[in-house]
């Protein structure tokens, strides 16, 4: 499986980055966390500082997708904020928090 482009008008090249994915046996969003396992909160998420930090966690991610533990993982853009890693695209923001049509069942970035 390939990763969904992401077009956007604004070109954003972020220092830092997470690996995300959805869990399989549920379709959650999750994010690779740094003991390779995986988890639903951005601010548990393994942030790649460079381009071989980022090369080493998509093989991580890639190996979930042959396990058929996650589908589509990929790579987003993040900032370091004060309770973690923050997405920086609105997509991305959106699959973080929850659901935008039921603001009753959005979680919070942090823990």
């Amino acid at each position: 499986m390939t990763a969904p482009i992401q077009k956007s008008s604004a070109k954003i090249k972020a220092a830092q980055q997470v690996v995300t994915g959805n869990r399989l046996s549920d379709g959650v969003v999750v994010y690779l966390d740094p003991a390779g396992g995986w988890t639903d909160r951005i601010a548990e998420a393994r942030v790649a500082d460079s381009a071989d930090e980022l090369e080493a966690a998509m093989i991580v991610g890639k190996q979930g997708e042959r396990d058929q533990v996650v589908v589509e993982a990929y790579p987003i853009d993040v900032e370091r904020g004060p309770q973690g890693p923050r997405p920086l695209r609105i997509r991305e923001k959106i699959r973080a928090e929850g659901p935008t049509v039921r603001t009753d069942l959005a979680r919070p970035l942090s823990a």
